[in-house]
């Protein structure tokens, strides 16, 4: 079975770093990155992925709140 997953991080290097490491992975196809909350719901609710990889602290946002 294949998971979907989304990245949420405002740190770009991170967002990359995390999915360099996913790669390895054959199971966990990256389906979106966001970079902040609102790109985050937008990509839930359209993309409906399996697992969201979510930084906690964003810039001036709380992973907590979605």
């Amino acid at each position: 079975m294949k998971l979907t997953a989304i990245i949420v991080d405002d740190e770009r290097l991170a967002r990359r770093e995390l999915r360099s490491l996913l790669a390895e992975f054959a199971e966990i196809s990256i389906i979106g990155e966001a970079e902040n909350l609102t790109e985050a719901v937008n990509l839930i609710q359209n993309q409906k992925p399996d697992v969201v990889f979510l930084d906690i602290q964003l810039q001036n946002e709380n992973g907590f709140d979605l």
